[in-house]
This record gives C-alpha cells, sequence and structure tokens, in this order.
C-alpha cells in the first residue's frame, strides 16, 4: 500500500441542491476571499473524473500565492459526490445549466474565472459563449470538442442507443481501494504512487457489497443519440468575450480518441474562431495535465488570472 499524497491545502465537501439533484462541491477557502482582481476560481472535471482531481493544482497554486484565493471544484451530476438524478442517460445541456445554477448560488453578482479540463473544458467553452458576461478568464485544458457528425449518422447513433437502453449499465467493481490506485496508474502511467493512493478514494467508495465501486453512474457510459454540430458549437466559441488560455499536453494522442475523423487541422480552425486566446505546450506530458504538469499548469495559471 503506497503512502498517500499530503495536501498543502485541503479542500472540504460542500452540498447544494442544483435543479433536480444534488450537488457536491469541493471547495477551498470562501467568499471572503473574493476581490474584484480576484473572483472565485470555478474548476470543472472531465468524463469519468471528480472535482477532487484539482487538488494537486489547487496546492501548487497554493504554493505560489499561499491560501489567497477562493476555489470551488464541481462534481457533474453523476459522478463523485454528485447524484445522477436517476437518469438513464445524462445529456450535455444538462451540464450548462448546472453551471449555471452553480453560479448563480456562488457568485450571484460578480464574475468568476471558469476552467474545465476535457470534457469539462468543452462546457465551459460553450457555457462562456452564451454566458460571456459571467466569466471574467477562461481556461481549456484539453476540451478539443468532438468530430463533426453529418445528418446521416442520426439513425444509426439513435439505433445504438435505443439498444443499450435495454441493458442494464455497469462499471467494474474491485476489491481494495489499493486495486483502484493501481486502475488509476495503468490509465495514466504518468501518475505517481502517492497521487494514485489519494486520489482513489475519492473516485470510488467501498459499499455494502465490501467491494470498491467507480463515483460514476455506469449510464455514462451509453452513447448520446444527439449528433455534435460544430456550427452550432462555434456559434458559441466566437462569442467568448473572455481572454482564454488553452493548455495541452505535447505528448495527448487524439488519435486514440477518434482515430483519423478530427484532423489537428479541424481544431486548429475552430480555435482561429476564438477572439482572445493564449496558448501553452506542456512537455512530459498527456492528457491527465492537472496530474501530469499541476505545477507548470499552476504557475501559468496564476500568470493568466492575474
Amino acid at each position: 500500500m503506497s503512502l498517500a499524497y499530503a495536501e498543502l491545502r485541503p479542500g472540504r465537501a460542500r452540498l447544494i441542491p442544483v435543479r433536480n439533484v444534488q450537488y457536491q462541491l469541493r471547495e477551498w477557502g470562501d467568499a471572503s476571499l473574493v476581490a474584484p482582481e480576484r473572483p472565485l476560481l470555478v474548476l470543472t472535471h472531465g468524463w469519468m473524473d471528480v472535482g477532487a482531481s484539482f487538488q494537486f493544482i489547487v496546492d501548487e497554486l497554493a504554493r505560489l500565492e499561499g491560501p489567497a484565493r477562493h476555489v470551488v471544484a464541481l462534481d457533474w451530476r453523476g459522478y463523485g459526490g454528485s447524484t445522477g438524478g436517476g437518469a438513464d442517460a445524462f445529456w450535455f445541456h444538462d451540464y450548462l445549466g448546472d453551471l449555471d445554477t452553480v453560479l448563480d448560488a456562488l457568485s450571484p453578482g460578480a464574475p468568476v474565472d471558469l476552467a474545465g479540463h476535457s470534457m469539462g473544458g468543452n462546457v465551459v467553452m460553450s457555457y462562456a459563449g452564451v454566458r460571456p458576461a459571467r466569466v471574467r478568464r477562461l481556461v481549456n485544458l484539453e476540451g478539443f470538442g468532438l468530430p463533426e457528425s453529418r445528418a446521416d449518422q442520426a439513425p444509426a447513433r439513435l439505433a445504438k442507443w435505443l439498444d443499450e437502453l435495454k441493458e442494464p449499465a455497469s462499471l467494474r467493481s474491485y476489491d481494495s481501494v489499493d486495486e483502484v490506485a493501481a486502475r488509476l496508474r495503468r490509465n495514466n502511467a504518468r501518475l505517481p504512487a502517492d497521487k494514485a493512493a489519494w486520489l482513489a478514494p475519492h473516485w470510488s467508495e467501498q459499499r455494502t457489497d465490501g467491494r470498491w465501486h467507480i463515483l460514476g453512474d455506469p449510464a455514462h457510459k451509453r452513447v448520446n443519440p444527439v449528433l455534435y454540430r460544430v456550427e452550432e458549437v462555434m456559434a458559441g466559441w466566437r462569442r467568448i468575450e473572455a481572454p482564454v488560455l488553452w493548455v495541452e499536453g505535447a505528448d495527448t494522442d487524439v488519435t486514440k480518441f477518434w482515430g483519423n475523423r478530427y484532423p489537428r487541422a479541424d481544431f486548429e480552425a475552430r480555435l482561429a474562431q476564438v477572439p482572445r486566446v493564449e496558448r501553452l505546450l506542456l512537455e512530459d506530458c498527456g492528457h491527465m495535465l492537472h496530474h501530469d504538469q499541476p505545477a507548470a499548469v499552476a504557475a501559468r495559471l496564476r500568470t493568466f488570472l492575474a
């Protein structure tokens, strides 16, 4: 059993009602730290992740500036400590509705600094285009978007979704929390053993059967029957008013996600439509850059937010 990572700035869990579900937030500091030049920083995680994943970046920020910032990380609905509402499928637009509700509760009268990783990066980009006045600074950590879809793909996609609804969705469970930590390291070989040991009990829980279960609703695995319409997404990206920081790992291989269906040139053409973008490429880093290079992300984040 590995010795778990020790937090420099421990967070605490906070539950709030959000639409038809209960959300768990992980919070560092409180509203007394908020100032016009240092607003609330909201962090949003990716698919099959949890808000606690940002602990390492929060700690590196604290190393640079002390515990000076109010930071909140969401567990999206059906992840971590947030309930899923009994849904048999999850919809992208619900994340935007949830985020809007959370910001209304936490910062109703002032814009926030908003960051998202992967799926969370896609959510915050769409949100900032719809609610541009609510976002002061925007950080996208490898939220590439998805390959362009075609209308003729709709019937097969919908049929696959209908077929998947007939079968119960499930996720593998584990004998011990150490097995969960090992799974995290198989997913990402750069993740140090101490951080995997810390993440494992935040990423999973032991249930009455004695086994450890991933804190992600298995319904998230079902295919989304709604096509990804690039022009609709880009209409939002073009309306973003906040400065945007785009961060990616030099070793990220997007062909593992989509094969050759989403060429790099397509992504570059999309990012070029965002009005104000700064870029950061991190060496020795893959898709889980908040785990691989938290110090480098935090250093640039601090400069960008200032």
